[in-house]
C-alpha cells in the first residue's frame, strides 16, 4: 500500500522561505520513496529538474500562486516559462474573484491559456480554492476546468483559510466524472488522511508530509 501511495503524491515546498538545501532534500526525499513529483516554485523548477534527471519523479510547479489574481496571459507566459525549464506538470491557481463574480468566460479563458500553454508538453492542475467556495461554486468551476481541458482539478493551495477534505474531494469526483484526475492537498499529514481522500476519490496527493505519510507516522506540517 505505501508503495501505491508514493505513486500517488507530489511532494511539496512551497513556502516562500524554501532554500535549495531544502529542494534539494526535497528531491532526495522524492528519488529514495519514488513519489510521484516534487512541487516546487517556479524559481526552483530548474534546479529540481537537473536534480532529479534520470529519476522516476517529475517536476512540478505552481502558476499564478497563491491568489490566482495574475491575467490569463501572465500564467500562459509562466506556465511556458516553466515547461522550458523542466516541469512536466503545473498547477494553476484559478481567478477566484471572477468565479464569486459569476464572470465564468474570464475564469474558463483563464484555465485554458494555462492548458493551452501545456499542451503536449506537461500536465495541468486546477487549484479551486475550495475554503473561500460555496458547494455550487465547487460543481461550477469543475465544470469550467473539464471544459477548459484540464488534467486535473485540484482542493487547494495550502496558503488559504482551509484544505482538502473528503466532502469536498467526493464533490469534485463526482462532478468531474472518472476520467478527470483529483488532486487532495492542503492538510493532509498522515496515511490515515491519505487513504481517506483516495477513497474519496483523489488520484493525487500534495503533501509536504509524504515521507510521513509513507512512513505512517503524522507530520504537524500545514501542507
Amino acid at each position: 500500500m505505501s508503495e501505491k501511495i508514493a505513486k500517488m503524491i507530489d511532494h511539496t515546498a512551497l513556502k516562500a522561505e524554501t532554500t535549495r538545501e531544502q529542494v534539494e532534500k526535497l528531491c532526495e526525499e522524492a528519488k529514495q520513496h519514488h513519489f510521484a513529483s516534487v512541487c516546487i516554485n517556479p524559481t526552483w523548477v530548474e534546479t529540481a529538474a537537473k536534480l532529479l534527471d534520470g529519476s522516476d519523479v517529475k517536476v512540478c510547479t505552481v502558476i499564478g500562486f497563491p491568489l490566482g489574481a495574475n491575467t490569463p496571459e501572465t500564467k500562459a507566459f509562466e506556465t511556458k516559462d516553466a515547461i522550458e525549464k523542466g516541469a512536466a506538470e503545473v498547477d494553476m491557481v484559478i481567478n477566484i474573484g471572477a468565479l464569486k463574480g459569476k464572470d465564468y468566460d474570464l475564469v474558463e479563458r483563464d484555465i485554458k491559456s494555462v492548458v493551452e500553454a501545456a499542451k503536449g508538453k506537461a500536465l495541468t492542475k486546477v487549484i479551486i480554492e475550495t475554503s473561500l467556495l460555496t458547494d455550487d461554486e465547487k460543481v461550477k468551476v469543475s465544470e469550467l476546468a473539464v471544459k477548459a481541458g484540464a488534467d486535473f482539478v485540484k482542493t487547494s493551495t495550502g496558503f488559504s483559510t482551509g484544505g482538502a477534505t473528503v466532502q469536498d474531494i467526493r464533490l469534485m469526483r463526482k462532478t468531474v466524472g472518472p476520467d478527470i484526475g483529483v488532486k487532495a492537498s492542503g492538510g493532509v499529514r498522515d496515511r490515515k488522511g491519505a487513504e481517506e481522500m483516495i477513497e474519496a476519490g483523489a488520484t493525487r496527493i500534495g503533501a509536504s508530509a509524504g515521507v510521513s505519510i509513507i512512513a505512517g507516522e503524522t507530520s504537524d506540517s500545514d501542507y
